[in-house]
């Protein structure tokens, strides 16, 4: 199933793996569109493989629930803890251009 998830968030510059009721998963969308970035989410409590997906998802950030878990150039980024530390610190944008997301 890893190898769905790295496949799935290969597909997209920004992928977002997250939850239909998450309030955090809510946040990190927010802060990417209005950082001007398209992102694909993946709900997992739509998806009928979710659990699976969920699963793997928590052997690849170290925590349960996993989401939301971002993706960014298909490389596994983190948790919303993650993507804030990245955008106080200012490497969140140059991240996103880098991988695409972002053309300004």
């Amino acid at each position: 199933m890893a190898d769905r998830v790295t496949k799935l968030a290969s597909q997209r510059a920004v992928v977002i793996f997250g939850a239909s009721n998450c309030f955090m998963c809510h946040t990190v969308k927010t802060l990417f569109t209005e950082l001007g970035v398209s992102w694909t989410v993946h709900e997992l409590d739509k998806d009928p493989r979710g659990k699976d997906v969920e699963r793997a998802l928590v052997g690849m950030v170290g925590r349960s629930p996993p989401v939301p878990a971002v993706f960014i150039g298909g490389r596994l980024i983190g948790t919303t803890d993650q993507v804030m530390t990245l955008h106080v610190g200012g490497q969140l944008v140059p991240l996103l251009r880098q991988a695409g997301a972002l053309w300004l």
